[in-house]
């Protein structure tokens, strides 16, 4: 994986950073000289990731932001802290997300795995579209799952009102989701010299399969149990995430997905216009923001 010798001078925001793929993100984009914002939504599990990083790399431009990506009175907030905080922004990494195994609701009332996996990243992506343009080039990093690629997506029923919940299909249409918008997204920033792209990062031993263990059914307790030895850890699970923040091989690709640090086929109802101009509505209608 080429990477560039040094990130100095740019700002890179990651969020659900306090673990997993995010941490790895924040500490190497860190390490290459970058200023690194951590968006994490506990206070206590960020200060522990930011001394972490801070043990191993005594002079690296850390922050900590905290914000829960599922609400959006508290996206809103974090982006307008970015915008008063940061002069430019360069790479956005929206990594957060979960597998909700229960139907919840956010804050706002919306199913909580779509709230937190995709419209989060979206409004966020949104709301600092404006100081990515002016930071151009600069590069949008969503965080998706090969979970997309056989997913089922209702757009009449979205949040399971009427539909029986599955934490499986929820997860899987939250990143058909974002894959849309993101191919969307890098179709009308063409010309800006702002990037979107998205990426599978394998199957990594994450939090994200801990989530909510308690209330998951028997199978899926053994499946994972008998699936981790075998799963990527976060280091090697954040190399397309970083390939795709940082290297000058894909400086100028846009509205890409990636595995394996490679160009990859999505499910093809992200790729079918229609259907993507109807998820992006959608989403814009969910969160109240548009793009100018």
């Amino acid at each position: 994986m080429a990477q560039p010798q040094s990130m100095s001078g740019k700002t890179c925001i990651v969020t659900g950073a306090n673990s997993g793929i995010g941490f790895e993100t924040a500490r190497v984009l860190a390490q290459m000289g970058a200023h690194v914002a951590l968006v994490c939504r506990n206070a206590e599990k960020g200060r522990g990731a930011l001394a972490e990083i801070q043990r191993g790399l005594p002079g690296a431009q850390l922050d900590l932001l905290i914000a829960d990506m599922s609400s959006q009175a508290s996206v809103r907030t974090l982006a307008a802290e970015i915008l008063t905080k940061y002069p430019r922004v360069d790479v956005l990494v929206n990594n957060a997300g979960a597998a909700v195994p229960k139907r919840a609701l956010s804050a706002d009332g919306i199913e909580m795995t779509i709230a937190g996996n995709h419209l989060g990243a979206f409004l966020l992506t949104l709301l600092l579209l404006d100081r990515l343009k002016a930071s151009a080039p600069s590069r949008i990093v969503n965080v998706s799952s090969e979970a997309q690629r056989r997913a089922q997506l209702d757009l009449d029923d979205v949040q399971f009102e009427r539909r029986k919940y599955s934490s499986i299909g929820a997860y899987g249409q939250s990143k058909v989701l974002m894959n849309a918008c993101t191919f969307e997204l890098a179709r009308r920033l063409a010309g800006t010299g702002v990037t979107a792209n998205c990426l599978h990062p394998g199957v990594v031993a994450t939090n994200i399969w801990h989530a909510g263990e308690a209330d998951q059914p028997l199978f899926f307790k053994i499946v994972v149990r008998i699936m981790k030895p075998f799963m990527m850890d976060s280091k090697k699970g954040a190399e397309v995430t970083l390939f795709l923040s940082a290297s000058p091989e894909v400086e100028k690709v846009t509205g890409e997905y990636f595995v394996k640090s490679k160009p990859a086929p999505v499910n093809p109802i992200e790729r079918d216009p229609k259907s993507a101009a109807e998820m992006w509505q959608w989403s814009e209608k969910m969160t109240g923001a548009h793009l100018a």
